[in-house]
């Protein structure tokens, strides 16, 4: 289900959205980021976003993504109702993949979407 009011955007223009300044936050769990996620993200559980909402840069569009695009809709109107400009990224990780856009583990060697 799609938040009303919530950017729906794609897994390139996400990619370009955030070579151009936009931070990228994962919301996915622990086991999920650990098996593969996009060099650039910022790691922040979906349960943990109310409270670590300060950690974000207050004047940077935000792009968020999931796995699949669900959980990071429900964070993208949470941010977007406390002022933060922020997107849903469609598809979320599998998307990204799909696209063929980079999928890392910490360690920099490649990822995979869980």
């Amino acid at each position: 289900m799609v938040s009303p009011g919530v950017p729906q955007i794609g897994a390139d223009e996400g990619a370009r959205k955030v070579q151009e300044g936009a931070v990228l936050l994962d919301v996915r769990e622990a086991d999920e980021w650990a098996a593969g996620h996009a060099p650039a993200a910022t790691h922040i559980r979906l349960a943990e976003v109310p409270e670590r909402v300060g950690d974000l840069p207050g004047d940077a569009e935000v792009v968020v993504i999931c796995r699949s695009g669900a959980r990071s809709d429900r964070a993208a109107a949470f941010l977007r109702a406390q002022g933060i400009d922020a997107a849903n990224l469609a598809g979320g990780m599998q998307a990204w993949a799909a696209a063929g856009l980079d999928v890392i583990t910490d360690d920099g060697d490649p990822g995979r979407v869980i």
